[in-house]
Order: structure tokens, then sequence, then C-alpha cells
């Protein structure tokens, strides 16, 4: 099992503790040394049942039921289970023990979740940092695990994630406070023997160019503020009552890439009149071509919107329009457009929903050059920018929407029916 396993986790792969939180940067082989260790563990212990749990149902099957049925497959009991996508779930045959699948976005399923053999006494948060309100989290332990665990089982919630910020509840919750209940980790990539000389190359060169991200993503430590380009935004949801719907407007962004960049859209809510902004949406992709551009946008729903996307690549805003998306704008470029728009964004208060985690991540390492420099003030650095940029391509529309100021709310026969989501689930 060592030899599977690794080095670095056995403390975690032998904690009984109420709450497991793991946080660590990228390549450190978290989640697959998680799904390792929850295989094992119900194999052993015939009564174990684990629920496990992201942000949104249908993230799952790319990631945490992959990573489980991978684990099956290195300790070698594949034929022992059986993995289903309708509905999502695996069942270890010789018990009929479960692994069973739900999302925040589905409450009621979350609370309603049973096992028909023995207790759902294990769960795993896999991108806990998906979680904004610490009362969404309070619902689910409240749950699940549920009623009288007989011994030698045990409840146990394993959170993991990459931990972005340290203004976001975990950090306060379960590492800044000392509690019996509560066992965390901090691991990293140099803990990851099975990475390879390439992948190890991916991190030094982060190492000597963005420090604050390797700080991260490199070595699992918490995100800070300080020197950020825009300091002013939390992870978060928004849900905009009736009466200020005429408060706020929807503004999209683009901008190319290809081979070395990813190309990057974003859509999000502005709010002038109290200075908010809600990012609620993101595509981010390398290799895209234009026809995928376009139809990533019409299954967003949003090929009818005014999108403001890169000026610097004319042709594929007329290819773009040719594929349907007919309200493609170029950019507005020009001296000090940069800082200007910065400036502008910095004004508002930002909330992302944590289902953006690209933007996340851009956030939480965009900072200043001090290399870089116009008109006499610094420049942000050009990298891990791209949905940045997007954000102030479209940034530029904000200043021209001019919602009239009511002093009574909106009466019901004023309230427009059209959809105010747009298509999005925010």
């Amino acid at each position: 099992m060592s030899k599977i396993v690794g080095q670095g986790y056995e403390k975690f792969w032998n904690c009984k503790k109420r709450y497991r939180v793991l946080k660590g940067g990228k390549g450190s082989k978290k989640s697959a040394t998680t799904a390792l260790n929850f295989i094992f563990r119900l194999m052993k212990e015939e009564e174990s049942n684990l629920l496990v749990v992201r942000g949104v149902m249908n993230t799952h099957r790319d990631s945490t039921f992959a990573q489980l049925k991978w684990a099956q497959e290195k300790l070698g009991v594949s034929e022992y289970w059986n993995n289903t996508v309708s509905p999502l779930e695996m069942v270890y045959k010789p018990t009929g023990q479960k692994i069973i699948f739900r999302g925040f976005d589905d409450v009621l399923k979350l609370a309603s979740t049973t096992v028909p053999k023995g207790y759902l006494n294990y769960v795993w948060i896999e991108e806990a940092f998906e979680i904004a309100n610490e009362a969404d989290f309070d619902k689910l332990d409240l749950s699940v695990p549920r009623g009288q665990i007989p011994e030698p089982l045990y409840k146990q919630t394993t959170l993991t994630f990459n931990p972005w910020s340290e203004t976001h509840w975990l950090k306060k919750r379960f590492f800044d406070t000392a509690s019996p209940d509560v066992a965390t980790f901090s691991t990293n990539y140099l803990v990851n023997e099975f990475l390879d000389e390439t992948d190890r190359l991916v991190f030094e060169r982060m190492k000597q160019t963005n420090r604050r991200k390797y700080e991260v993503a490199g070595l699992g430590n918490w995100g800070i503020s300080e020197g950020l380009v825009y300091e002013n935004w939390t992870v978060g949801k928004i849900e905009v009552p009736k009466k200020d719907e005429y408060k706020w407007k929807h503004f999209f962004g683009l901008d190319y890439g290809y081979t070395n960049d990813p190309t990057a859209f974003v859509g999000f809510m502005a709010n002038p009149i109290d200075r908010e902004i809600y990012i609620y949406c993101e595509f981010y992709k390398r290799k895209m071509l234009n026809c995928d551009i376009a139809e990533e946008i019409k299954k967003l729903g949003f090929a009818k919107e005014k999108i403001r996307a890169d000026c610097a690549e004319p042709k594929s805003n007329d290819d773009l329009r040719r594929l349907g998306i007919s309200r493609i704008t170029p950019s507005v470029k020009g001296r000090d457009s940069i800082l200007n728009g910065i400036s502008a964004i910095s004004e508002y208060k930002i909330t992302v929903n944590p289902l953006c985690v690209n933007m996340i991540r851009e956030l939480s390492s965009y900072v200043y050059d001090s290399k870089r420099s116009e008109s006499g003030y610094k420049l942000p650095k050009d990298s891990e920018n791209h949905l940045c940029d997007a954000l102030r391509y479209a940034f530029e529309d904000v200043k021209f929407f001019k919602p009239a100021v009511r002093e009574e709310p909106l009466s019901e026969s004023e309230i427009s029916q059209k959809d105010f989501n747009g298509g999005w689930d925010l």
C-alpha cells in the first residue's frame, strides 16, 4: 500500500477525527490520495458508505467519479465495483455498500441522502472552496452523517481544496482556531514522488515568474490580498431582490487565446448605484477555434448579448459574427486604458461565484509588475490575467448604464417577467 500511495500522507490516511481538512497546491496528490483512502476504507469496513459532494452535481463525472474509478484500478479491485453514471454511483458488489454523489445545487437531495445498507458515515467535500457560505456547509453537516454510528466505525467529513484566498471561511473555521475534533493538513507537489521532471519544471518556472501563484498553487499556502491589483473581492453568491433588479445589468467580455494562452470568457452583473459586481459565469480553455468559442457562447445562452472582445483580433471578431454571435464589439484600447479600467473596477465591490474557479485563481495572483509602467504608474504583470482582461473589456460598457434612481420599490406590474438569470444558474 505504501508503494501505491507514496509519502507524505500517513497521518491523513489514518486520521479518525470528526473533521479531516486538507489544503494543498496543485500536483500534491491530495485528491488521488483521498480517493485511494476511501476505496480502501469501504472495502475494509463492511458497513461504511460514502457521500461525495461538490458545488455542482454535474462536475462530479470528470472529477471525483473519475478519481475514485482510477483508485479502484490502481488498487487492482475494479472487478469488485459496479460504477454507473445513471444514477451516478458506485456499488461494492460483495456487500452492496455505496458511494453516492451529490451537489450543493440540490440541497433537498443532500439532506435526504440515505443508503440501503450500513451507515452513511463518511462525507468527502472535494473543492470545498466552492462552498461560498459557511451556512451551506452547516446544513450538510447537520444532515450527513447522521445518527448513532456503532464502533469501530466513526463519523468523518473530509474537505479537500486549493487555498486561493485567506479570507475564505474555511481558514477561520478550521485553521485559525484549534479544536480537538479537527485535524488540518497542508501539502504540496514536493511530496509527490510520482511527478516527472517536466511536471516539476512547470512549478520551477512558476516560482521564477509568478511567486504569488507559486505560493498558493505550488506550495499550498493561503493566498493573501496584500499587493493584489484587485483587493476588493470575495467569493460568494448574490441573490437580487425583485425590487432591486432595475439597478443591475448583465455584461460580457472575451479575451482570445490559443496555444499558450487560454480563451477566456466572463459574464457578470454590475450595479452602478451600490457599486457592486457579481461575476457568475466563465469559460477558460486553450486551443479553442472560433467555431468552438461560438458554440460555447450559444450553449450558455448569450449568443444575442453584446460581448466586448479583444480589438487586437478583428478577424476573429468578424468570424464570430459570421458564426451567429452578432453583437461582438471590439474592446476600447488607448493611452492609459489598462490603468483606467483597473481604476474603474476597483471602485466596485466584486463578488465571484464559487464555480468561477479560474477567475478566483486569477484574482488571487493578479499583481503589479515593478518592471512595467505607464504614465509613471506600475502596470500589472502580463500573465495569468486573461479573465481579468475580459472583465476589463466588458466594464467599458458599465459606465454607459444609468439605471433610473427610484425612491419607491417597483410595483408588481412594473417588474418584468423576463428571466433575470439570463439562462445561467446564478
